[in-house]
């Protein structure tokens, strides 16, 4: 929510910026300052979201993909990709690297247990069959499945794969991610002139896609029952 509202009320302060005339020259100064807070903001909370999977990283990325979109696209966006990416590959190397720790210890280690707090049982069954079958596919595949990152992660600690291995598979799964939550929001902020109405589009496009795959497998679970 935090996120969210700090992008609209960015792309507000650029919409008052743009409406001013064009001779006046205070108008670059916000938006360049907009945008030396915005993108390390932007790393940091999704990095906090890959170690601490409680950020809706993937809204903040789509979110941030419509305010780039009404400045100086493809330039903005180009660096919601990199930003956005990097930060996941970096905070989900360090998640998988302290699960590892956690793993070899005796006491095991409350990253390890966070990890196993947000991977179901049945959740991780099937990660872990597909795992054994597909290998780094699935890793690659895992953040683009709703809820689908964590199961694979612990799969993979349990499955004993090397940081080296996991590198591997994890750089073009931040990649897909990247590109798939970006033209989310790329779709939401085409749709409306207005950056506010577009960034609440995409929210709520990434929101229904969160929800859905999780409410179609109770529905399933429930007729099976």
């Amino acid at each position: 929510m935090i996120t969210s509202a700090a992008l609209v009320e960015a792309a507000g302060a650029h919409l008052s910026a743009a409406a001013a005339p064009a001779t006046v020259p205070v108008t670059v100064v916000p938006d360049s300052t907009q945008q030396a807070v915005g993108y390390p903001s932007l790393f940091l909370l999704v990095l906090i979201g890959a170690l601490v999977p409680v950020v809706p990283t993937g809204a903040l990325v789509s979110s941030a993909a419509v305010v780039a979109l009404h400045r100086a696209a493809p330039f903005s966006l180009a660096l919601v990709f990199v930003t956005a990416s990097l930060a996941a590959f970096l905070g989900d190397v360090a998640l998988y690297w302290l699960g590892r720790r956690g793993m070899r210890s005796k006491n095991g280690s409350r990253w390890l247990e966070a990890i196993r707090a947000r991977a179901p049982e049945d959740r991780l069954a099937q990660a872990r069959t597909k795992l054994a079958d597909h290998g780094v596919a699935v890793l690659v595949l895992s953040r683009l499945m709703p809820a689908g990152r964590l199961p694979v992660m612990l799969a993979c600690l349990i499955a004993q794969w090397p940081v080296r291995r996991f590198v591997r598979g994890n750089l073009p799964a931040c990649l897909a991610w990247a590109v798939t939550y970006q033209l989310i929001g790329i779709l939401g902020g085409s749709l409306f002139e207005e950056p506010w109405q577009g960034v609440v589009a995409a929210i709520a496009l990434t929101l229904l896609i969160s929800v859905v795959p999780g409410v179609w497998r109770r529905l399933r679970g429930t007729a099976a029952g």
